[in-house]
């Protein structure tokens, strides 16, 4: 079983190497996101606490999303699992420690999608994603096809972020280094961090994820 972290700023890419690590090793993205989202319909006793939180309006606590996580993964997930948006704080990664251990698990792999702040803010604001499938295209590197048509999935409508621009993007690069961050020298204490060129070619920084993850396995 495969325990893969992946750390980095808004549009580092990691949303692009979790669907690559999906789809080569079988693994399971354990998304914050769609685990609420999913919670919240389940009609489950853990599905009303983060409905009666959300429809509140409160940010829903570390203690339930560590109950979500616990839930995913005493389901057992054959092919391991990635996380997704999760932790984002220093206490969030203490209690994921925690919880692992509990459950017998241990981390294969901590992954700091490093970036240049300018070169990402080139690439951001240049980006648009494929509404069917999410595949992320970029103006400069990796432009929507000529015929149109989404290489993936053969879709057609492609959407940019509103929030893709120069001011919001710093404004989000700023909160990634207050909260996240320090994740970051967490790790590397811990002997559990190593680094990629996140502003590298996709199909590079999945051979160097993949290298990664064969020396944890070796």
């Amino acid at each position: 079983m495969t325990t893969i972290i992946l750390l980095g700023p808004p549009g580092a890419g990691k949303g692009t190497q979790a669907r690559r690590l999906v789809e080569a090793r079988g693994v399971v993205q354990l998304s914050t996101g769609d685990m609420l989202r999913e919670a919240q319909a389940s009609g489950t006793e853990m599905g009303k606490r983060v409905a009666d939180v959300m429809a509140r309006g409160e940010l829903v606590t570390d203690e339930i999303v560590i109950g979500l996580i616990r839930e995913k993964l005493s389901a057992g997930l054959a092919g391991g699992f990635i996380f997704d948006g999760f932790p984002r704080t220093l206490a969030q990664a203490d209690a994921l420690e925690a919880l692992l251990a509990e459950m017998g698990l241990g981390l294969d792999a901590v992954i700091e999608m490093r970036v240049d702040d300018k070169a990402l803010v080139a690439r951001i604001t240049a980006r648009a994603t494929c509404d069917g499938c999410g595949e992320v295209y970029n103006d400069i590197t990796k432009p929507i096809p000529t015929d149109g048509q989404c290489t993936i999935c053969g879709g057609t409508t492609f959407k940019r972020r509103a929030d893709d621009n120069e001011d919001s993007l710093r404004q989000r690069l700023m909160e990634y280094y207050k909260k996240t961050s320090p994740l970051i020298g967490y790790y590397h204490a811990k002997g559990q961090l190593q680094a990629v060129d996140g502003l590298g070619e996709i199909d590079a920084v999945a051979k160097a994820i993949a290298d990664i993850l064969g020396q944890a396995k070796s």
